[in-house]
């Protein structure tokens, strides 16, 4: 979603590090860069320009004078005042000390309150919660059918009395599930209400008689990330309206400019707790004000990604395969398992972007095809066992077969055999404490000259020229190209 910004910040910035020593005339000309790159992201006009005075007032100050880098010391007043607008600290849920903690969802229409209501779900229900979700949105079409299918994905319990379609009460259906999660023992209940295509009297009237009956402890303010400069408008209309005790953000993976993000804590005063980021349930998580500023800033976010490995590697596990890569055990039975507990991290270009200076190889990652690990997946299911624990053992006629049976060709297999190989070399070599030798390149990087960038081996410098008797043989070899029956497997490129 930021992806404009943050080219827009970094090229900004690879100017002003050009410098070595910072003006004010310097200064001013990246706070207009800086100012331009905020409005165009929609970002509010009063957020903008509190953000440029504070940047301002300290950039002029001893803070970077005295600095050995001032460059660096500017982004980094930036990375800080970023972190400030986007709401500070991270804020948690408040629970409720006895009985169910209770959380009202709020918004406009459209701004995927029903499915963000069960991803939250499946998320408590994660951290060990017993979550119930209750169909409060009585009046749009489908409403309470579609938070039934949203609970049951989720695995998770729906409250929902009434059969909607603009009949029944929705202040007493609310009600009327507290005293039923008491009663069932749910520990969290989360209250989906009705939203509107704009804001009106009507719309708040009913959400405020909701908070009323059911006293929650959160009420989050649930808003499209996409919906640019009226993010200001619906935010403050809710806060005055309703009363908001903080912000989810959905629709993060948009391509929009994502103003909405960067001023709505601002203009509220209240946190984002939460951000939704795709469509699956699980494409759901905390918002970390200063994981985001540093992602607009592409300068990564090594921490989310450290906590999304965590969750799909053992520790165990991984102890097993480390002792097995230091054994020279590690065999594409181990290469695929490993794969598969990548794929469940998620997308890979979602994690590719959040390593630093992802921003520079944005090419890349949208040309990056998400089905080559399935591919790379199907290539290993066609071998037999015998070949996944010795990949040696794989002569031409079998990758011929694995090609066939896995739907690639037979260069893809020797290239995932190649990769698999070096990779597991450099691996061990690692876990021995030694760094690997990068001569010959890194796993899935072509070799350039016999392994010597940029020359030949002595080997080559050694023969002059082929000895063979066999005229055709001798003029094959001379030409760089080989003759006759070499080794199994080097008709497929080995």
């Amino acid at each position: 979603m930021f992806g404009n910004l943050s080219d827009r910040l970094v090229e900004t910035f690879k100017n002003l590090r050009a410098k070595g020593k910072l003006s004010a005339a310097d200064i001013d000309a990246t706070l207009r860069e800086i100012r331009r790159a905020l409005l165009e992201a929609d970002v509010a006009l009063d957020v903008v320009k509190a953000f440029i005075n504070a940047i301002r007032e300290r950039a002029l100050g001893d803070e970077v004078n005295k600095a050995l880098n001032p460059a660096q010391q500017v982004v980094q007043i930036v990375n800080e005042e970023l972190v400030n607008i986007l709401g500070g600290q991270q804020r948690k849920l408040t629970f409720a000390k006895t009985g169910p903690t209770v959380i009202m969802l709020a918004g406009l229409q459209g701004s995927g309150k029903t499915t963000l209501a069960g991803k939250l779900a499946k998320w408590l229900k994660d951290q060990g919660q017993t979550p119930m979700l209750v169909a409060a949105d009585l009046q749009r079409p489908n409403a309470v059918n579609q938070l039934q299918v949203v609970g049951e994905r989720a695995g998770v319990e729906v409250f929902a009395p009434e059969p909607g379609n603009g009949k029944g009460d929705p202040v007493k259906v609310a009600k009327e599930s507290i005293k039923h999660a008491a009663k069932k023992q749910f520990s969290v209940v989360i209250v989906d209400t009705a939203g509107r295509l704009g804001i009106d009297e009507e719309l708040m009237k009913q959400a405020r008689d909701i908070r009323k009956a059911v006293d929650p402890d959160e009420v989050l303010f649930v808003i499209d990330a996409m919906i640019g400069q009226d993010a200001v408008n619906v935010a403050k209309a809710f806060e005055d309206g309703v009363g908001i005790t903080g912000v989810v953000l959905t629709k993060l993976d948009g391509d929009a400019r994502g103003g909405a993000a960067l001023s709505v804590s601002s203009v509220t005063g209240k946190p984002i707790i939460f951000a939704s980021t795709g469509e699956g349930l699980d494409a759901f998580e905390p918002f970390y004000p200063d994981r985001m500023a540093s992602r607009i800033l592409d300068m990564g976010d090594i921490l989310t990604l450290i906590e999304q490995a965590q969750k799909q590697f053992d520790d165990v596990e991984a102890a097993k395969m480390a002792e097995k890569i230091a054994k020279n055990e590690f065999t594409l039975e181990d290469f695929l398992e490993q794969m598969q507990q990548l794929k469940k991290m998620g997308s890979m270009k979602d994690l590719l972007a959040k390593l630093p200076g992802a921003g520079q190889m944005k090419s890349q990652l949208e040309n990056f095809d998400e089905k080559e690990i399935d591919r790379t997946e199907a290539i290993i299911r066609s071998m037999t066992p015998g070949e996944r624990h010795q990949p040696k053992v794989l002569n031409g006629t079998r990758r011929l077969r694995i090609a066939k049976g896995s739907g690639t060709t037979v260069t893809e297999v020797n290239s995932l055999v190649n990769r698999f190989e070096q990779a597991a070399k450099m691996m061990k070599t690692m876990a021995k404490g030694a760094m690997p030798q990068m001569g010959g390149g890194m796993p899935g990087m072509p070799q350039v000259g016999g392994g010597y960038i940029g020359g030949k081996s002595k080997k080559n410098d050694k023969k002059k020229g082929s000895k063979s008797g066999n005229p055709a043989k001798r003029a094959a070899e001379n030409s760089g190209n080989p003759y006759g029956g070499n080794s199994s497997g080097s008709s497929f490129g080995l």
